[in-house]
């Protein structure tokens, strides 16, 4: 986990060509054992960057 916003939110970030099945599994995972329900999943590498944020709910 990158950053933990207002001990509520966790927030993974990457940077890298595109975001894989692993990536998000990775968040999952982390929501599930710090018992959080909001995640975001930033790549950094992209054209825009709100085509680069994947939001994820619990």
């Amino acid at each position: 986990m990158d950053l933990l916003v207002g001990g509520a939110v966790i927030v993974e970030i990457k940077s890298v060509d595109g975001l894989s099945p692993v990536h998000l599994s990775q968040v999952l995972t982390y929501l599930r054992f710090s018992e959080r329900r909001l995640g975001f999943l930033i790549n950094f590498n992209s054209v825009r960057l709100s085509d680069g944020i994947r939001r994820i709910i619990l």
